[in-house]
């Protein structure tokens, strides 16, 4: 059986979405503690000029390890209206973008007190808009080692995440050529329904 451990992450990777679409069962770690400088609080999208990098900013905690469930967001610096100025400058010519556009703007302009929580109705936003069903389990506690599924927990560092992926056709293509496994926004905006014919076409 293909049972999968994985983090809910901020409009997750495209490899995220072929790890689960290939999977029998997905659990979703719930227990872990958060750490810095990886997708569980950003996203890469295709901009105008190449790569861009969004990063929801977060509470500092004075305890030294916080847990991810426990991190809130810092929602004083506008980090919404920006994400959303990006993608609509990002994908805005894009063949999908008007399509799912007022699906996803309610998300930028509604605050969330937590992480997780914004993560986890991402997710939900995303299946409804690929036309796919997922329900994933959630731990309860945490383990270093899970013999009983394949640890793809990894897959939050997007350094670690060395999936290479077919071309399809993105925006700026012309300017930078095509950036590989960005957030499964770009897919979206740029596939529509037909991404999940593509994200099927993969393995890990």
């Amino acid at each position: 059986m293909n049972n999968i451990l994985i983090h809910p992450t901020y409009f997750p990777s495209i490899s995220h979405y072929v790890a689960m679409l290939k999977a029998d069962s997905i659990t979703f770690e719930m227990e872990d503690n958060f750490q810095k400088q990886t997708n569980r609080n950003r996203m890469y999208i295709y901009s105008p000029n190449g790569i861009q990098m969004l990063n929801i900013p977060i509470k500092h905690s004075k305890e030294k390890h916080q847990k991810y469930k426990d991190v809130r967001i810092e929602n004083d610096f506008g980090w919404q209206k920006n994400h959303f100025k990006s993608l609509e400058a990002a994908y805005r010519t894009s063949p999908f973008f008007e399509y799912f556009e007022d699906d996803f703007r309610p998300l930028f302009e509604k605050r969330h007190e937590f992480l997780m929580d914004l993560n986890l109705e991402i997710f939900e936003l995303v299946n409804s808009a690929l036309g796919i069903k997922i329900i994933p389990e959630k731990t309860t506690e945490f383990f270093h080692d899970v013999p009983n599924f394949i640890d793809l927990r990894h897959l939050a560092n997007g350094k670690k995440d060395t999936t290479q992926l077919e071309t399809y056709t993105q925006v700026f293509n012309d300017k930078h050529g095509f950036i590989n496994n960005l957030s499964i926004l770009d897919l979206l905006f740029n596939e529509g329904r037909y991404a999940v014919d593509y994200l099927k076409r993969h393995n890990l």
